[in-house]
């Protein structure tokens, strides 16, 4: 199988592909045409059907599997597959996992690593907190484990979810070795359930796409309300320490625009926001350099909001 990130401008392909969007539209001169994505394990890619009507277009669905025949363009420093042909194949003629974009680290490691921090916590209600979360709640950790952290701007892929959770504690574990002041239970409980909400906005892969929730609650109040929801079951949970942890979760995107109910008041909420931007910012620019060979201008990225290229050297 050639994968998608395999790809390079003038490429003849001719493989199965998942089908993850598919829209119907119209050029400038009224001629139709569809928009199309297509996915495997190692991303996406932008495909376009020029003439749908076509006798080597067959019917096909979200979420189909189709062997795909096409050629490899570049647009606007992105490459895009032109589809000539494409059927819906059988069960049997391809393997699951290939199509399944998965984190490079190794799921059940990471797993390990993010909840040996838990037991370096002195808060025993923190601890308890963490742990009806990530050792306790089975259904959760299953969740947790398969989800991305996003639909697609950064870490959306199988195990996102924990990667981007992981590197987000331990920037915040280094914040705390350089700015004592901090209350480094807090920040790390913090870091550890501030996306929690996600296992929720998302639906599982394939789809990995809004849930009605998602889109009418969002992660950030949703993960307020499951920390809520757990600290009910933990005797004498102080209060103020409850509002704290649920400010960190509230604030982490730091601004109004960007869907903060609320601005940072703690510090320990400021430290989330700027390791959680940090990471997701870091990782976008990470996955786009990996998904295209061209060594110029990669064009204007909205998450940097900058025109964007590789370094020279």
């Amino acid at each position: 199988m050639k994968y998608i990130e395999q790809f390079r401008e003038s490429d003849n392909i001719m493989d199965v592909y998942l089908v993850k969007h598919r829209q119907a539209a119209v050029t400038k001169n009224g001629k139709p045409y569809e928009n199309v994505i297509l996915q495997d394990k190692t991303g996406t890619i932008d495909a376009k059907i020029w003439d749908p009507n076509s006798a080597g277009i067959e019917d096909f669905d979200v979420f189909d599997y189709c062997m795909v025949g096409g050629s490899v363009t570049s647009f606007n420093g992105q490459l895009q597959l032109s589809i000539k042909r494409i059927r819906k194949v059988n069960e049997g003629e391809y393997i699951p996992s290939d199509y399944l974009p998965v984190s490079s680290y190794n799921i059940d490691d990471m797993y390990a690593e993010l909840t040996g921090y838990i037991d370096g916590l002195k808060s025993e209600y923190l601890k308890k907190l963490c742990m009806a979360f990530f050792v306790d709640d089975k259904d959760f950790i299953k969740a947790f484990k398969n989800s991305s952290a996003a639909k697609s701007v950064h870490h959306g892929f199988v195990g996102g979810l924990l990667e981007h959770t992981l590197s987000v504690v331990k920037l915040c574990d280094f914040y705390t070795k350089r700015y004592p002041a901090l209350n480094r239970d807090l920040l790390l409980s913090a870091a550890m359930l501030h996306d929690i909400g996600k296992v929720k906005e998302l639906s599982s892969f394939p789809e990995n796409d809004y849930t009605d929730d998602g889109q009418l609650l969002g992660h950030i109040v949703m993960g307020c309300e499951m920390v809520g929801v757990k600290v009910r079951d933990i005797p004498d949970f102080p209060e103020k320490l409850e509002s704290e942890i649920k400010h960190c979760i509230l604030a982490h995107h730091g601004e109004y625009e960007f869907g903060s109910p609320k601005k940072p008041s703690l510090m320990e909420a400021l430290a989330l926001n700027l390791a959680d931007n940090t990471d997701a910012k870091m990782e976008t620019l990470t996955e786009l350099f990996n998904s295209t060979a061209e060594t110029g201008w990669l064009g204007y990225n909205r998450l940097i909001d900058s025109n964007i290229r590789k370094t020279s050297v």
